[in-house]
């Protein structure tokens, strides 16, 4: 691939405002060509565009050790705007004085880009994945009009452009997606441009704009659209005042941004309902609790680091005996690989999805207080903190990375990188925060890719309680072999699966109704078709002694997750008190239930 720089041009605004100015403050600026401007940091325009073209390797062999070869500049020959030759045309004029055969890449060398480091090789990568050109693209910021851009719309499934429109009047899309001047060609689509070129013989439609749109609309020749997630200006466009004040604002955008940590917090959840049908189409309800969090901290650093918890990820023990016990007690991995899974995941996602990271390199580490292998979502929650964090950094919006993709895609992480059984209640319930409805159904999988998620009011909810195991050792034997049953057809799974849905649609109404005994009696129903289809010796004398406990003091109680846990209502204060004082004499941990809601601020960006 050869990459070509367009760094020409006549007439801007920039231009004209800078040899009128009278302050004097930018006279050392006339005559200088737009692309060799002031940029950010010290640096001219084009250096930016130079270092980002130069870093990919195939590049390399077009480079020189001092700096770009002077037999590849190519000039038009034209020293007055009346005698431009267009775009286009200069475009043109590049390739056939170079007798370039190979795929190009163009970009504009005046464009100012908010960030000064993306990651070139994946745009190409993403381009030698499509069978058609490239244009990229990205969102308007606030006050950006789009009667000044060439405007974009994109197929969000296949990411194929179908339609341009070059600096649309007001009303005639809806979209905000503006291509800069930052292209991929294939050679066997190289003709086109002299083909353009014979249909426009005035030079003011011989603009890159106007290719694409007649391409495009006109020629339906395919091209895919990439987002870069950041702004984007070409400063021959705007005057001398928005010049300065878009330097300004990258500036102060890379200035307030480097070494600020952006710390996010996801919380362990209670499945109140209906679990754990939803990996098998069923319909759920849970609530996420700040009683317990995964918190994860992002700092931006000269090279990507992990850190290992000092508690969870142990790598140094005070003798074998240790290093035995710890092993046996809670496992090999601790949460650095989920760390580790999520960043190899998002950046598959952002390049599958046609999103050009930056290439700023950061260290994360986390925090958590869940307690491990007791069913209350701790390594999703980890997950969807990263994630979190990922987002902010790299600018990721919720457009990009839709809430319902958003569960799907931390399921993914643990159930295609690291192997862990999961369904998706968990991650839905993280993702939304709160109290959250969840169907499951199969039409609805199948069709979409993901459930109906209704948030529910949160309001006057009643005290619901949890107790955990101080010792989880039999919890993790709940799977048992129900989803081979069901598969298989088994006609009692298959039943029960359908009776928690029902049991569900039920506690809803309950929950809507604020009907707390009936919500308490379908608790009870919930675990008990649990334990008909699970069987007592899958579920685990930990868990049935919890059960056993809790309705000694007339409290319905159910497991919140895979085991380990148990979550009731108790509507009578003083055998809740009671109640707890029996659990903790038994060995359990018992608390009272803070129920999280995404209203409250510390879900929120803590940096």
């Amino acid at each position: 691939m050869i990459c070509i720089l367009l760094v020409a041009g006549h007439g801007t605004v920039l231009e004209t405002q800078i040899k009128n100015d009278v302050t004097g403050l930018y006279g050392h600026l006339a005559g200088v060509p737009k692309a060799l401007l002031p940029g950010i940091g010290g640096r001219k325009v084009l250096d930016f565009w130079w270092e980002t073209v130069n870093t990919y390797k195939h590049y390399e062999r077009w480079a020189t050790a001092n700096g770009f070869p002077v037999e590849n500049v190519v000039n038009d020959g034209t020293t007055t705007l009346e005698g431009r030759l267009g775009a286009v045309a200069d475009l043109e004029l590049a390739i056939r004085s170079r007798r370039l055969q190979d795929d190009i890449m163009v970009i504009a060398g005046d464009m100012l880009c908010a960030d000064q480091n993306f990651d070139i090789a994946q745009v190409i990568r993403f381009f030698r994945s499509k069978p058609g050109e490239l244009v990229i693209y990205y969102e308007l910021e606030e006050g950006e009009k789009s009667s000044s851009r060439g405007i974009v719309e994109v197929c969000p499934d296949t990411h194929r452009v179908t339609c341009f429109l070059e600096k649309p009047q007001q009303g005639r899309t809806t979209s905000r997606l503006a291509s800069v001047v930052f292209y991929c060609l294939r050679r066997e689509t190289l003709p086109y441009l002299s083909r353009f070129l014979s249909l426009q013989p005035c030079v003011q439609n011989r603009t890159l704009g106007l290719f694409w749109e007649w391409l495009i609309n006109e020629e339906k020749v395919p091209v895919f659209g990439m987002k870069l997630p950041t702004g984007f200006q070409l400063i021959g466009q705007v005057g001398l005042d928005d010049y300065t004040k878009w330097l300004a604002r990258y500036s102060a955008k890379q200035q307030g941004s480097a070494g600020k940590p952006i710390s996010y917090r996801s919380y362990a959840r209670v499945g109140l309902m209906g679990n754990p049908s939803d990996g098998f189409h069923g319909k759920t309800i849970a609530m996420t609790v700040s009683n317990f969090w995964a918190e994860v901290t992002l700092t931006e650093s000269q090279s990507l680091v992990l850190l290992p918890h000092p508690l969870n990820d142990p790598t140094e023990f005070g003798s074998l005996q240790d290093l035995y016990c710890i092993s046996c007690k809670e496992g090999y991995l601790g949460g650095l690989r989920l760390l580790q899974a999520t960043c190899k995941k998002f950046y598959q996602f952002c390049s599958e999805q046609g999103i050009a990271l930056s290439k700023q390199n950061f260290t994360l580490k986390y925090d958590t207080n869940i307690p491990r292998q007791v069913g209350l979502a701790g390594s999703s929650a980890i997950v969807s903190a990263t994630l979190k964090c990922l987002m902010k950094f790299f600018n990721i919006t919720d457009r990009d990375l839709p809430k319902p993709i958003r569960a799907n895609f931390i399921l993914n992480v643990e159930t295609d990188e690291l192997f862990i059984t999961a369904g998706l209640q968990d991650r839905v319930v993280q993702v939304y925060e709160g109290l959250v409805y969840m169907d499951f159904s199969k039409e609805l999988m199948g069709k979409r890719g993901y459930g109906e998620y209704i948030p529910m009011d949160m309001r006057d909810l009643p005290t619901f309680w949890l107790a955990y195991l101080g010792d989880p050792s039999d919890s993790g034997r709940i799977h048992s072999n129900v989803r081979q049953r069901w598969l298989n057809g088994d006609a009692d799974v298959v039943q029960a699966m359908k009776s928690f849905a029902k049991l569900t649609d039920q506690a809803r109404s309950a929950l809507e109704r604020k009907d707390w005994p009936r919500l308490a009696e379908l608790m009870d129903e919930n675990f008990e078709l649990r334990r008909s289809v699970y069987t007592e010796e899958c579920l685990g004398p930990g868990n049935l002694k919890m059960v056993q406990l809790a309705r000694q003091f007339g409290s319905s109680v159910k497991l919140p997750g895979s085991g380990g846990a148990v979550v009731g209502l108790c509507l009578d204060s003083e055998r809740l008190m009671a109640m707890k004082d029996a659990f903790q004499e038994a060995g359990c941990v018992f608390c009272v239930i803070v129920p999280f809601s995404p209203t409250t601020t510390s879900s929120q960006c803590r940096n």
